[in-house]
Parts: C-alpha cells; structure tokens; sequence
C-alpha cells in the first residue's frame, strides 16, 4: 500500500492523493490549485500518472480546492467512478461547471482586453468539461460502508464544514486509512459537528488553522458594527465570498441582524451569485445534515435579492446609497467579486469585508495584509476602502477543535499526515499532535510517496 501527495502538502489548495492498494489506483480528492503563482501553475503541469490509469476518486466535499481539477482528469481520459456523498455530488453539478464557464471568461476577457502574456489565453478547462465530468458521479449515503473494488471498502462519515463534506475511510489490505477532508468547526451555527472516529492505522489531517485559534468574540457583534460603521459613512459593504457555505451563513447572520433590529431593516442586500441561490435550495433539501429549521432556511433564503444576469451586476457598480454586496469568489481570485472591488475599493466610504481564510499568494491575501493597490485585470486598483478580516466566520475548525476531534480516537493510529495547511499552521499542528497526544506526525512535501 502506497500513498502520494500531489497536492495540499506543505499548502493548503490542489488536495490530491493517490492511493496504491489492492493493485487499485485511488485518488483521495481532485482538487484546484490556488493563491501564489508557482502553485496555479501546476494546474497546468498534469499528473505524474495516465488518467486513464485511475481506477476511481473519492472527493471529501465540493469546494473547488477538493473538486476543481476533476473536470481536467476527465477531459484527459479518467474514466472510474467518482464517490462523493449525496450533497457534494449535487454541489458539485453546481460549481464545476461554473467553474468551467469562469475559466472560459477570464480567458475570453484577457484576450479582448490584451493583458494576458499568451497569445491567446486559453482556460484550464470549458464548462462542457465539466458537464461530462458530472457524468462520472456516484453518490453514497453517510455512514453505509461500500465495498467498491474487492476486499477494498469506503465509508463516508460527516465531517461537518458544508453540506455533504465527509471524512474518507479506506479499509484494504487489513490496514484502515482515513482522510479528514475538511473538519467543520465544534458549535458552527449551522453545520453539525464533524462525527467522531475511532480508530485509523494511518491519518491525514487537514491543517488549515493548525496554529490558532478562532476569536472568541461573537460574530453577529463584529458583523453588526462593520455594517453599521459603514452605513454611517453612507458607504457600502463589499464582501468576497464563496457562494457554497460561507455566502449561506453570511445571509443567515444578517437575517438575523435584521430581525433583531440590529442593523438597518431596509438595507439592501445583494448575492451577486446565480450560483448561490441554486446551492442555499440545497439547504432545504439537506436538511437533516445542519441545525436551521425550516423557518430559518426560508429567513435566509430571502434576507437577499439574487443578482442573475451580467447587466445587473455591472449596474450594481453604479450603487450609490448604502446596501451590502456578497459576491463570488472568497480570495478575490476571480468571478464577478473583482468588477466590485474595481468599482468600490478605491472609496474610503466603502468596506471590503473579507470573511474567511485568505491563501497565500491571492488577492484576498495581498488586501488583507495591507496592499495599497491590487492587480486586476491588467490593472493597478488602488485599496482605500477599509479593510476587514473576519475570520470568525470560519467553516474549518481550529487548532483545538481538531486536536479535540483527535481525543475521539480509542487507539493512536501508526502514523499521522498533517496535509492542508500553510507550512506555519502544518508545523504548529503537528508539534501539538507529538507533545499533546504523543503520536508520530509528520508533515509531507509535494510528490513524496510514502509505504503504508
């Protein structure tokens, strides 16, 4: 039994890792590259194997950094069944081919307006990549353990973080491995905690917050007196965000400000998402996997006015009275958010509210960290709106939330992979994990193949 790290290894985008088991190739996630330059680029370098040689994929959950790159396997030959659970498998028949259809703009609109340094710019892949990549699906129930090739078994368990985000055990050749995904958080206000697990001879961590911990203030407060503040400068609040999870809880969080009287009833409020209508009708469908009752799915969903075509988003640049726009993508990397940030973020009236882990290397990154301008679209955009890190919204769990899923383990496994983070947060967690639990942890490079 083998294992390969081709991706979220000493990162935390491009999740990939090929199980070797059973005279079966098995891919753990499939997942985009994203953030610094030198890590995209390897979105484009292919895989150190044939597609066509893959036996099947198991994605943990729908976010493109888990999922994204799927559509690139299928158009250069895979041809197995992708295992998700029964939420990710119709998230993902949301966000690839959106994906797809994005990459095709942002391809369209380089060549139109002639920044791009290749003559012409082609996208990663099309929308109709991603359409027949959708074919290949194959949902799974949590918690119902399948055998998918002989004396090889898969089980699913919810992991929390979003809808359908699962942990991946694999039990062959008398060994168990288990995959984390993404760890949803303890007393998320919409997502049920990550369900514990027992036993793993070998782990892969996620490490995104590895090195801190979330702050203890209340969201609603914080969100509350950024809105508030900006209202006061009649200014508006721009906030990147991704539409599968993070734009549902904003929208929750601000229903719920309004109902209470907390921020200004009439405030308008913008999802510049197609996308992100068709995912929050998801959580109507789903709703054993989360806590909000139906009346509170329906607050959501209507606290906000979908914005559909490309006229209207281009008219919600002219905005001038105060009102609140989310819109894709979360790091600023691409989608409609960058036409906003072009119109808003040069105003020192405005806000730019950004609510979640920015990458290394993306716009959002570079913003938050202090930028005076940001490069889009072949153009220098000055950044004097306020700037805001909200990390309290947070999906993924922090450094105590994982070591306290940890402590569910009955037996130490043989050896832990702590996968999924920036080199920082990996190495914080994996000197908790040996001082703390007394396991063996590592951290793995890009491409070490490892004997398990």
């Amino acid at each position: 039994m083998h294992l390969t790290f081709l991706g979220a290894a000493g990162t935390v985008t491009g999740s990939k890792y090929l199980l070797e088991c059973g005279g079966r190739k098995i891919l753990l996630d499939c997942g985009l590259f994203q953030g610094y330059k030198q890590l995209r680029l390897r979105n484009w370098a292919g895989l150190p194997f044939a597609p066509a040689d893959l036996d099947a994929v198991v994605l943990s959950h729908a976010h493109l950094d888990h999922s994204g790159y799927l559509p690139a396997l299928v158009r250069d030959g895979f041809r197995g069944p992708v295992y998700a659970t029964e939420a990710s498998c119709e998230l993902a028949a949301i966000l690839l081919p959106d994906s797809g259809y994005l990459l095709e703009e942002e391809a369209e609109y380089a060549n139109r307006r002639g920044y791009s340094k290749h003559q012409p710019a082609l996208p990663l892949y099309t929308e109709a990549d991603a359409e027949r990549a959708l074919a290949y699906l194959r949902p799974l129930p949590f918690n119902q353990r399948r055998e998918i090739f002989p004396d090889i078994q898969l089980l699913l368990r919810p992991a929390g973080h979003i809808l359908g985000a699962a942990t991946v055990t694999i039990e062959a050749e008398g060994k168990t491995l288990v995959c984390s995904g993404d760890l949803g958080r303890q007393h998320d206000p919409i997502m049920l905690p990550p369900q514990p697990i027992q036993h793993a001879d070998y782990l892969l961590v996620e490490s995104t917050y590895g090195d801190r911990s979330h702050p203890a203030t209340a969201v609603a407060d914080v969100l509350a007196e950024v809105i508030n503040r900006t209202v006061g400068r009649h200014g508006i609040t721009v906030i990147p965000s991704f539409a599968v999870a993070r734009a549902q809880l904003l929208m929750y969080y601000i229903y719920q400000l309004k109902q209470h009287g907390r921020i200004p009833q009439q405030l308008p409020v913008y999802i510049n998402s197609p996308m992100a209508s068709d995912v929050t009708a998801l959580y109507q469908q789903f709703r054993h996997q989360h806590k909000l009752s139906e009346s509170e799915c329906e607050g959501m969903c209507r606290v906000a006015h979908i914005v559909r075509s490309v006229d209207e988003s281009k008219r919600l640049n002219q905005t001038k009275e105060p009102a609140i726009i989310i819109a894709a993508s979360g790091m600023a990397t691409g989608g409609r958010v960058l036409h906003h940030l072009k119109a808003f973020a040069p105003n020192p009236r405005n806000t730019l509210l950004f609510s979640g882990f920015q990458a290394g290397g993306t716009r959002g990154a570079l913003i938050v960290a202090g930028a005076d301008s940001v490069r889009i679209h072949g153009q220098d955009v000055p950044i004097n709106a306020e700037v805001v890190a909200l990390e309290h919204l947070s999906a993924h769990a922090d450094s105590n939330e994982i070591l306290q899923w940890l402590t569910g383990f009955s037996t130490a496994p043989q050896q832990v992979f702590v996968i999924h983070g920036e080199p920082a947060a990996a190495d914080a967690l994996r000197r908790r994990i040996s001082l703390e639990l007394h396991w063996h942890a590592t951290v793995p490079e890009h491409q070490q193949r490892v004997a398990l």
